[in-house]
């Protein structure tokens, strides 16, 4: 079963969005692996370049780390937002 996407939105942005969403609120700690982008192909229901996208979107926050052969790991969690 694959989670629905948005058709009014790139996928591989409400990929990255859930995916930093898990790393706010625990659900990746940091130093965990997150799943593999070939897991998050059939969890979303994409294709494995809008996974890989969705994943580098996220290395490029500095969100998590990738080391070939390994996987990616959550470094640290997004900045919130602040409440004013």
């Amino acid at each position: 079963m694959s989670i629905e996407l948005d058709e009014t939105r790139p996928k591989w942005r409400q990929v990255a969005d859930i995916l930093r969403a898990r790393i706010a609120d625990g659900t990746y700690e940091p130093g965990t692996r997150i799943p593999p982008v070939v897991a998050l192909t059939s969890e979303f229901g994409i294709a494995l370049v809008t996974a890989q996208k969705a994943t580098r979107a996220l290395r490029e926050e500095g969100l998590i780390r990738t080391e070939i052969g390994m996987g990616s790991y959550v470094t640290g969690r997004p900045p919130r937002a602040s409440s004013d």
